[in-house]
């Protein structure tokens, strides 16, 4: 890991976790497009967050949730709030989750299931914290596209859908099944659109839109590319997206 040579870098860990007001949020986002010590710290911690996300979840038999109420009772009467997310911030300062994350990268590919699509879903609400939505800032395909070389071993396909009332609003990193993905910004009237890339074989035409805790999802296959676009648009209008971006050059 990264040491944090930013006096700065110690705010990351609130803004991550959705702490910070909204005009102190959008200044350390804008710090931190500038500070190399503090983009390193952030891709850390989103790495954590993708490692994460792919530890199988059992769920506890009735007899080990009774036992296990039964020895934590005692401690029921004095809670210690915010357990879960001191240990979040201790493993993300000893480099647990980018060691985890390096050794998945390499072996793990999102699949396009039922939990997948509600990990996109919940990638794009928190992307919609202040400050969290986009990495690279500009209407430009040719900005946004030159900015993923080195962060990804793939080129996403950057397309301009500004005449069509989609305008590209920029791009940034994500986690998804242990690897980074490409995140495109795009928008419609007051509405995000979150338009997630990675690599994958085969074909798939564009299927109706579903719906995933309440925001709208259509996913394709095109050019090599896997591509999944979320929003809180209509439906019919989220389809028209993915038309018209199928369309464009």
């Amino acid at each position: 890991m990264v040491p944090p040579s930013c006096d700065q870098a110690l705010l990351l860990q609130a803004e991550f976790d959705g702490e910070l007001g909204t005009a102190q949020s959008v200044a350390l986002a804008g710090h931190r497009e500038g500070c190399a010590a503090c983009q390193a710290r952030w891709t850390e911690l989103v790495a954590l967050r993708g490692a994460l996300k792919t530890v199988p979840y059992h769920r506890a038999s009735p007899a080990l949730a009774r036992a296990l109420a039964e020895r934590l009772a005692p401690a029921t009467a004095a809670p210690r709030p915010r357990v879960a997310r001191r240990w979040w911030r201790e493993a993300a300062s000893f480099g647990l989750g980018a060691a985890l994350a390096a050794s998945l990268v390499l072996t793990m590919r999102p699949a396009r299931d039922d939990g997948m699509l509600a990990a996109l879903v919940d990638d794009h609400v928190r992307a919609l914290q202040p400050g969290h939505f986009i990495d690279v800032i500009s209407t430009d395909r040719h900005t946004v596209k030159p900015w993923f070389d080195g962060k990804l071993d793939f080129a996403p396909p950057v397309k301009d859908l500004a005449a069509d009332g989609f305008p590209l609003r920029g791009g940034r990193l994500d986690y998804l099944g242990g690897r980074a993905v490409a995140a495109l910004a795009y928008e419609h009237g007051k509405h995000p659109i979150d338009l997630f890339v990675w690599p994958e074989r085969g074909a798939q035409p564009t299927p109706p839109a579903t719906e995933r805790h309440g925001y709208n999802v259509v996913q394709w296959t095109a050019d090599g590319m896997a591509l999944t676009a979320v929003s809180d648009l209509e439906r019919d209008e989220l389809e028209d997206f993915a038309r018209l971006w199928q369309k464009a050059p």
